[in-house]
């Protein structure tokens, strides 16, 4: 005989009022349960939440005035978990930089996500965590009516905030959080590093002192008074008001001075901890005052909503990465979109100047590449080969670099930056210019853009082909020895872009190109702000011994040349890394880039002694230009993402911006490739 299991009937609002609120004996006994409104809030929250545009609560009002034991049972359970209850913590914590260490503040909220923090059962906070636990209950909160929320309200006689001022009152958590704040932001614009981002207030008394002591002036007042309020014409709160917005020009005056003195993470964080604090102070001024009488009410809700709200995104990883980053990624993309403009030509002398320099870097990848190959045949370890190998690659780009040749494949993480600059620019013109002018131009520029990216290209691969061809032939002729002979099948292999992983490898190597420009952005302004160029033009010893010309010229060229080279050769570390870093986690990883590959194929023909299949052939030219393809969307497109998000311009703007590049490229195909006669238009 088989046995069916009843299924627990669906909880349902009347049901959980029957079961819990039915008479005065079973709520008195169950009210300090805090799962009673969990219960209550699980039957209330929607579903689906962004498909819900109304969060109807007549259901539960009609309940609440139906029945006078539901109505009194629900009253006295709220009251028990919410009477004289601490939320300082909340306003004064709940969402804000704990740190100036980034990473220690990303690992911490990682960990509160995990295993989230349970406060003392004394303090609202616990109720909210057990209650509201899911991040997105303030969207769904925000929908339900307005005239329900008043409704609710009035049903459960719910209490102002204005109605006592003693230590445990609503009020006081209110001001002491207020305080709290205050004396936060203070200590923390005090620091040096904070107060060099703007010398413009040297000679000014700080702002955020005036606020600290006016608030403490306030906060006596409101002791002091029966009516534990302000009035909105009271002098006191408007010159509280005046302050903070000082305070507010203050930090923002900081953000801005970033371009002028460069910024680090750390400072940024500190500059971000307090604009998050004046907006929480913000938020919370307009409590100290009441107008009309239906204001008392009016505010009270909205602090239950705002410490909702603050406490379900406490522990938000990608807004504090996101705030904490813009910045920086800005000045980052900055730097590169300065270099960037260098290697966008305009006019024919330019542009066959493009050639000339992307040539010079051909003939060095060229020789690169035959170094490459006798290096492979030295007995090392596998961190001998790394060492060898990213020595090369790094020396190798640094001359590149220094002689003032180019490497085609780093052209798209400084161009892209160029072209949202541009772009950026075009925005600031919206009003005065057509929309359909402005992407028109726009156009044009990337037209410009990618003719000079194309013409890089054919310098780099038309020599590095030679070079290694003319090198390797050398090398046998002088010495009798073919150094490809052994390995021309894996060189010719892997340029297959079906039979191997050259696609993968070659994104692989557009990354580490999109790297290579985020350290040079990065380099340039980490010693910006660290004034290292004016601290090498003044240094004693070095005027001393090489006179104070040199030394400005020193200085000068370590500002011109410094984050450059460096991001040449962590690009050749993580160029010569990979493959042996594959090896050691078992991975099929390693770099493939189109100027290496054209000298690879020149080797791997000689090696095979020039005989080849046509099909070998075929896939290893069609490889080449698949591989520098990947090297340039790859590159492009990260650096692209990384300055749009860092100048705030709406991904949405990609499609009229395509739109229009498609349309200049119907009309005039021939100037992607080739710079057009009258350049001064176009």
């Amino acid at each position: 005989m088989k046995m069916r299991l009843r299924r627990k009937p669906k909880m349902t609002l009347k049901s959980y009022f029957e079961e819990n609120f039915k008479d005065q004996t079973l709520w008195e006994y169950n009210k300090g349960s805090v799962e009673l409104l969990v219960g209550l809030v699980n039957l209330v929250r929607p579903k689906k939440i962004k498909k819900t545009t109304v969060v109807d609560l007549s259901e539960l009002i009609d309940l609440l005035k139906e029945n006078q034991n539901y109505r009194d049972g629900l009253m006295d359970c709220v009251s028990a978990h919410l009477e004289k209850k601490k939320f300082n913590k909340i306003l004064s914590d709940a969402g804000i930089l704990q740190n100036a260490n980034f990473f220690y503040e990303v690992r911490r909220r990682l960990f509160a996500k995990l295993i989230p923090e349970q406060p003392e059962k004394d303090t609202l906070q616990f109720i909210l965590n057990q209650v509201f636990f899911v991040k997105t209950d303030p969207l769904w909160i925000k929908k339900i009516p307005e005239e329900q929320i008043w409704e609710l309200y009035s049903l459960l006689e719910f209490r102002s905030i204005y109605e006592s001022s003693d230590d445990k009152s609503s009020l006081t958590e209110l001001v002491f959080a207020m305080e709290v704040i205050t004396y936060r932001i203070c200590g923390c614009a005090m620091e040096t590093d904070v107060i060099q981002m703007v010398p413009e207030y040297e000679n000014y008394e700080s702002p955020f002192l005036g606020f600290q002591r006016e608030l403490l002036l306030i906060s006596e007042k409101l002791i002091e008074s029966s009516e534990n309020f302000m009035h909105p014409d009271d002098l006191g709160y408007k010159q509280l008001i005046i302050l903070h917005k000082q305070c507010t020009d203050y930090i923002e005056t900081a953000f801005k001075n970033s371009s002028k003195f460069g910024i680090s993470l750390r400072v940024n964080q500190s500059l971000l901890r307090i604009r998050q604090q004046l907006y929480r102070l913000k938020s919370l001024l307009p409590l100290l005052i009441q107008g009309e009488e239906k204001d008392a009410d009016k505010n009270t809700i909205y602090l239950s909503y705002i410490l909702i709200k603050y406490n379900c995104d406490k522990n938000n990883i990608d807004k504090l990465i996101s705030e904490s980053t813009q910045l920086l990624s800005y000045e980052i993309t900055q730097h590169t979109a300065n270099t960037g403009e260098h290697y966008i030509t305009n006019s024919r002398k330019e542009y066959y100047n493009m050639f000339y320099s992307a040539a010079g870097g051909g003939f060095i990848v060229g020789l690169l590449c035959i170094i490459k190959l006798l290096l492979g045949k030295v007995e090392a370890s596998g961190f001998g080969h790394i060492l060898l190998y990213s020595m090369n690659y790094s020396i190798g780009f640094i001359i590149i670099y220094i002689l003032g040749f180019t490497l085609a494949t780093k052209q798209p993480a400084m161009t892209a930056s160029a072209l949202v600059r541009a772009l950026q620019e075009g925005f600031k013109h919206k009003e005065q210019e057509k929309n359909e002018y402005k992407y028109k131009e726009f156009a044009i520029f990337f037209a410009r853009v990618f003719r000079s990216q194309f013409i890089a290209f054919v310098g780099n691969v038309a020599i590095a082909f030679p070079v290694s061809l003319l090198g390797v032939w050398l090398i046998d002729k002088v010495f009798h020895y073919n150094i490809a002979k052994e390995k021309w099948p894996v060189l010719i292999q892997d340029l297959n872009p079906i039979y191997s992983a050259a696609i993968f490898h070659a994104a692989i190597a557009g990354v580490f190109l999109f790297l290579s420009g985020i350290i040079a952005g990065s380099i340039a302004n980490r010693d910006k702000h660290n004034h290292i160029y004016y601290r090498i033009q003044e240094h004693p010893l070095l005027k001393l011994s090489l006179g104070k010309r040199m030394t400005k010229k020193l200085a000068s060229l370590y500002e011109k040349k410094w984050a450059g080279i460096i991001s040449n050769f962590w690009f050749g570390v993580f160029m010569g890394s990979t493959v042996f870093i594959g090896i050691f986690f078992g991975l099929n990883i390693d770099i493939r880039h189109i100027t290496f590959a054209s000298g690879n194929f020149a080797m791997g023909l000689y090696g095979a002694d020039f005989y080849i299949t046509q099909g070998m052939f075929f896939w290893s030219v069609l490889g080449i230009g698949i591989i520098g393809l990947v090297n340039f969307l790859v590159s492009f497109s990260l650096s692209l993402g990384l300055a749009f998000r860092s100048r705030d311009i709406p991904i949405s703007e990609l499609k009229q911006v395509t739109g229009a590049i498609f349309r200049y490229f119907l009309s005039k195909p021939s100037h992607f490739f080739f710079p057009p006669k009258n350049h001064t238009i176009q």
